[in-house]
């Protein structure tokens, strides 16, 4: 396979420089996107563990052991995979974790992408590491052209304020130097708040909160807004009538190749958002 990309490609990111993989791979994952995207580089086969939520592909994943969620993993099973490599990040999974995994994983790569254009590093990244550099260019060439078209579409699209709700009891949204706020923001949408000393801060859904936002926006993930929580938001005292609405969590939060067709629908439901 031709390797077109350069060491440069092989620093994650807290900065660490990686070799290239060599011998037997045997990959753990715990970062459910990103287990997508280890199977879309080739990689099914050397994947050995992954999450509870690491649900795609489907036809793939189910039949590799889990080690646990994201948050809670199971070091022990981790150990008796025996993997060369895990992959984990800096949002999703706990520090302690990733410090404990050290001590007897070989190689801990660290991802953290904060924006829709890291996707392409991220790509690079791992095709660097395990040998799939023209897979990951074909991954990054579809990403640019997906980017593109996106910002070409918002040109049409006002500016617009909107609360994006990730969970309830207690109600959290996403601050504006999350991925999530900043793929929105390819759209013309800002996210409230637009600032917070915390990534995804609580909130009290009161007056003064919905009054900045004008559109709500319910995610599908983590916590699984449904058509009921729509009606019985639209409810509030405090909406006043203003657009409450689903949103696809996965095609707005997951970055890796889904990251590639949720930009090709978040053009679409920006437009559709814009019609109603």
């Amino acid at each position: 396979m031709t390797n077109a990309l350069t060491t440069d490609h092989l620093v994650d990111a807290l900065g660490t420089r990686h070799d290239r993989a060599e011998g037997e791979v045997r990959i753990v994952s715990l970062v459910p996107s990103i287990t997508e995207l280890i199977c879309a580089l080739g990689l099914g086969v050397q994947l050995v563990g992954r999450t509870g939520f690491c649900i795609h592909p489907r036809t793939t994943v189910h039949s590799i052991p889990k080690v646990g969620g994201t948050k809670d993993v199971d070091l022990k099973k981790i150990r008796a995979l025996k993997p060369t490599h895990v992959i984990v990040n800096v949002d999703e999974n706990r520090r302690e974790v990733a410090d404990a995994l050290r001590t007897f994983v070989p190689h801990l790569i660290v991802t953290h992408p904060t924006k829709p254009e890291d996707n392409i590093s991220l790509y690079r990244l791992l095709g660097a590491i395990f040998d799939q550099a023209d897979a990951a260019e074909r991954l990054a060439n579809e990403f640019s052209t997906a980017l593109k078209d996106c910002r070409k579409a918002a040109q049409g699209f006002a500016t617009e304020v909107v609360l994006y709700l990730i969970w309830r009891d207690p109600w959290m949204t996403v601050s504006h130097d999350t991925y999530v706020a900043q793929t929105l923001a390819l759209v013309g949408w800002q996210a409230l708040p637009v600032a917070s000393s915390l990534r995804y801060p609580t909130l009290e859904l009161d007056e003064s909160t919905i009054a900045q936002a004008e559109r709500i926006l319910l995610s599908s993930e983590p916590y699984r807004f449904t058509k009921h929580h729509v009606a019985e938001l639209s409810q509030h005292p405090a909406v006043h009538g203003k657009p409450v609405a689903l949103i696809d969590g996965e095609m707005t939060s997951w970055y890796g190749n889904r990251a590639i067709e949720g930009l090709r629908y978040l053009t679409r439901y920006r437009r559709d958002q814009t019609a109603t």
